[in-house]
């Protein structure tokens, strides 16, 4: 770009004033063609129109490989791990130069954003100021603490092993035979637990008693994690908290997953209300027998809770004869008076205004209504029914729960394991893999290392070093 800028404006060269020519001279200089004097024209003018728009290189010496940004490397390594043993050199290239993936993966979307700046964000940071707090050595910070409890945050996630987990690309010799493998994953394991940067592991103090459940996923084995489930296992961990840490305040924590944030079927909801009056609408749930178990393929219509005006005063979403009302009338009984004049919804719901105050169709008014916005789920509302917070994660933000530090170490270990295909032998494998993180490494393991899902070699060393004598007490 310089030189081409420099044959253009000196008036001593013989492409003086010509564009064209001097960026094709540009290129011969470089022993390139006709296409890289087109780029560098192209990089020129975007140059001239914003100064500020000028290609950085960011590795420094590009005699230096890519793969020294540790962001970059961690993307390609879960890359190729998905692709299994379909590893070429033309996947590597696509994944690089994709928008998809993990360049981009809605991080920044707008209703994430509102989430995780005005809800997550500022309740963890409340919490925070009356937890404990760790130097860089893991060292516990002593010094002034706000009034009240101490808060411990337990950090709540799931993880699947797999039977034919297993390295597959490695190094043979070239005269060594070809060793048949299992076709497929394998039978499954599913684990769920809670792990905090204090004391590890959710467990007793005497180890007798633990808040991890176990799961045979699979429609003909023990079907799958339901939202029944994460509240008895919920349940399960508040009285084990109760019993065995009652000096101090918790929070659990959990990923944005639609299992953990169900909310009651009657819960009121704008998703698929109807714009105008309607005789036959209702909200359709699945139908149970007499003894509360589901009926396959069968539903129901059942009536939508009612709500309050801001005053306080109730609102009722059905007419005296019980038909719905519809959200035209519900939004006009709250002020919006041209409510009738709007459309039902923008295309797909995808509103382009998604702010408090967007008035661009019914649908999304009525979905930034406070109380439906701050509907509760069944989680938390078992939860807060026994004095315990719960927090969800914004979307796509697997990175800030620490619990995967431990699920990502547990399957190194257990992908050294002798493989087989026995479900015995597969949960064997998976609990020792775990268990040799007790409490304090656990903890200590969360703090240490930031790195989504992966964890450095020398982990186990850092870990004799630093728990030899304390690998069973508990920080009280």
């Amino acid at each position: 770009m310089r030189v081409m800028l420099a044959l253009y404006t000196d008036s001593r060269s013989a492409t003086y004033g010509k564009w064209g020519p001097s960026g094709l001279q540009a290129a011969v200089s470089l022993a390139r063609g006709r296409y890289c004097a087109r780029q560098l024209a192209k990089l020129c003018r975007a140059f001239i129109e914003n100064r500020k728009v000028l290609l950085v290189n960011p590795y420094g010496d590009w005699n230096e490989t890519l793969l020294v940004d540790e962001d970059l490397l961690l993307d390609v390594n879960l890359y190729l791990q998905q692709l299994g043993k379909d590893i070429t050199g033309a996947h590597l290239m696509q994944f690089l130069r994709s928008a998809e993936g993990q360049f981009i993966d809605g991080h920044e979307r707008v209703d994430v954003v509102i989430h995780r700046n005005h809800n997550y964000l500022p309740r963890l940071k409340e919490y925070q100021a009356r937890a404990w707090k760790w130097t860089k050595d893991n060292e516990l910070e002593f010094g002034p603490h706000p009034q009240g409890k101490c808060v411990i945050i337990w950090f709540h996630d799931e993880t699947i092993f797999y039977a034919h987990d297993r390295r597959r690309i490695y190094w043979v010799h070239k005269d060594s035979s070809a060793k048949p493998q299992p076709k497929g994953e394998g039978a499954s394991l599913m684990i769920a637990d809670f792990v905090s940067a204090d004391f590890g592991f959710l467990t007793s103090l005497n180890g007798h008693k633990t808040a991890r459940q176990l799961i045979k996923p699979g429609k003909n084995r023990d079907g799958y994690f339901t939202n029944d489930n994460i509240i008895a296992q919920a349940n399960c961990a508040i009285d084990i908290l109760n019993e065995s840490y009652p000096d101090f305040e918790h929070v659990l924590v959990y990923d944005n997953a639609t299992t953990h944030q169900k909310r009651p079927d009657n819960a009121i909801s704008a998703r698929k209300m109807p714009k105008n009056r309607n005789a036959k609408w209702g909200v359709v749930v699945t139908d149970t027998d007499e003894n509360g178990n589901p009926k396959l393929k069968a539903t129901k219509k059942i009536t939508m809770a009612n709500r309050t005006f801001s005053n306080g005063e109730p609102q009722e979403f059905y007419h005296e004869n019980g038909d719905f009302k519809g959200m035209a009338k519900i939004l006009e009984e709250r002020g919006f008076a041209d409510a009738c004049k709007l459309r039902v919804e923008c295309p797909g719901f995808n509103c382009v205004d998604i702010s408090i105050g967007a008035q661009c169709c019914c649908r999304r008014i009525l979905f930034n209504q406070p109380d439906f916005t701050n509907v509760k789920s069944k989680l938390e509302t078992a939860c807060d029914s026994r004095g315990v917070p719960v927090l969800f994660l914004p979307k796509f933000h697997c990175e800030l729960n620490p619990i995967e530090q431990v699920w990502g170490y547990a399957k190194r270990l257990y992908r050294l394991c002798p493989e087989s295909s026995r479900e015995d032998t597969l949960e064997k494998n998976s609990l020792e893999s775990l268990n040799s993180l007790d409490g304090p490494t656990a903890a200590w393991a969360t703090k240490q290392f930031h790195g989504h899902r992966v964890l450095p070699d020398s982990i186990m060393d850092l870990i004799e070093q630093k728990y030899e004598a304390t690998r069973h007490s508990v920080i009280l």
